[in-house]
């Protein structure tokens, strides 16, 4: 007999268990979860390895949107069990480091360099490109100079696939725009600029890495109502009927995290299924390295550098231990550096070599030298992140419409396909916020279509 559920969610990642969260605020019992690996927390799950180093599946950091997601931060681990870092962020070029954002502080660069980006920047106004893509678009916000150096590498390296097959609508709050009065005054003052971004505060948890949230609103919620080693293996839409490790659930409403490439396929639609096949993403590799020995004086206050040169395979680098002490086994005496690399057709990634090849880079960009290795650890994750490409706005335009009119409601970094929305706070309340528009008929703040 199948199971009869008022609240059915697929996945119980930040979203999923947003959605959970807010029905039992609400006082409602009747949901349930269903999750396919053994632990919550979807790409926000962290690891242990066996050398008692902590992992999170990239450089995660807290900083929020949402005073309802705040409060349910508090309540899940209490305001003890937080660290809260000024982000102290850098960019590794030209054998030097630049402060973040680097338009503003490209006095460290040498001469020519910031010469010739200062004069691009100067050429912007009179400039008579036409914004098509986000390759447009970067040239036409920094100038020749600018992206030549930087913002043309970096941002491939980073997204794994050509700039200009990228929109630029999801740019926002994320990139620091040019304010070239600004840029001569710190370079005539040799004066580093490094206040900007809605992240120059963020907070992270005491133990237990960015997983350790997660795991504490599973348990708010109640692990009964969460199903692990649940894979979906079917939907069918028309009888509202969910079938999962040889069990059926009966659902009146509907939420899934899941990738929309994978929904698709869960309820046969074929003409979804080609639309949602059309969607761009990257995978990213996680490579850890602990070691023996203090801090280097170098990475001493620094939160997460950028890399856009091609002798290191990593786009970007936590000092993972500066974010809590508790990330390595024996504080003061070791540290941790946490490497991301990305990886797509356009940008293949050797999985054999990956750690030694991340070790090689972290040497070749100075952040380690002599000091002893005594853990290695790497994940990957197959979708890391949703690319913004162009097109993406009119497949989800279609996609997610119909899926809706099937009673689907997806959300979350690969249900919503938004890379825009995919933090941590997004999309817990991408949740939150279809649960208040089923119940209580609010509109969605949060997720909406382009």
């Amino acid at each position: 007999m199948p199971k009869k559920i008022k609240y059915l969610i697929l996945g119980a990642g930040p979203c999923g268990l947003g959605a959970g969260y807010r029905l039992k605020d609400l006082g409602i019992d009747d949901f349930l979860i269903l999750e396919k690996s053994n632990r919550v927390g979807g790409l926000a799950t962290s690891y242990v390895d066996e050398m008692g180093f902590t992992w999170d599946i990239g450089g995660h950091v807290q900083f929020s949107h949402y005073d309802y997601f705040d409060l349910a931060m508090e309540k899940a681990l209490g305001k003890s069990g937080w660290l809260h870092h000024e982000r102290e962020a850098w960019v590794w070029l030209k054998n030097t480091f630049v402060p973040y954002p680097f338009q503003n502080n490209i006095h460290r660069l040498p001469n020519e360099d910031t010469q010739s980006c200062l004069k691009g920047m100067e050429e912007i106004k009179e400039s008579d490109v036409k914004i098509n893509n986000f390759k447009d678009w970067l040239l036409k916000s920094f100038g020749q100079g600018l992206c030549d150096v930087f913002m043309y590498p970096y941002n491939f390296k980073v997204w794994a696939h050509k700039p200009e097959e990228l929109n630029y609508s999801w740019v926002g709050e994320r990139v620091a725009q040019i304010d070239l009065d600004r840029i001569k005054k710190n370079i005539e003052l040799n004066r580093d600029d490094v206040s900007w971004g809605p992240n120059n505060t963020f907070q992270f948890p005491l133990k237990g890495g960015t997983g350790a949230i997660w795991n504490a609103i599973g348990k708010e919620i109640g692990l009964d109502k969460i199903l692990l080693n649940s894979a979906v293996e079917k939907i069918d839409w028309r009888n509202k009927t969910v079938f999962s490790n040889g069990q059926e659930f009966e659902y009146e409403h509907l939420i899934s995290s899941l990738p929309l490439t994978s929904i698709t396929k869960l309820i046969n639609a074929p003409t979804l299924i080609e639309l949602a096949d059309e969607l761009k993403y990257s995978s990213t590799h996680v490579v850890g390295i602990g070691l023996k020995g203090e801090l280097p004086k170098n990475l001493q206050g620094k939160c997460w550098m950028y890399f856009p040169e091609d002798d290191s395979p990593f786009y970007r680098v936590t000092v993972f231990s500066n974010y809590s002490p508790h990330n390595v086994p024996d504080p003061g005496c070791q540290f941790s550096l946490m490497a991301e690399i990305s990886e797509s057709s356009q940008k293949p990634v050797n999985q054999e070599t990956i750690i030694e090849d991340t070790i090689q880079g972290l040497k070749n960009s100075k952040l380690i030298s002599d000091e002893e290795i005594i853990s290695k650890w790497s994940f990957k994750a197959a979708l890391g992140y949703p690319t913004p490409s162009l097109g993406r706005d009119e497949i989800l335009n279609n996609l997610i419409p119909d899926l809706e009119a099937k009673g689907i409601y997806s959300r979350g970094r690969f249900g919503a396909w938004k890379y825009e929305i995919s933090n941590q706070d997004h999309t817990f309340m991408q949740g939150v916020e279809w649960v208040n528009k089923t119940i209580q008929g609010q509109d969605e703040e949060t997720f909406k279509l382009s």
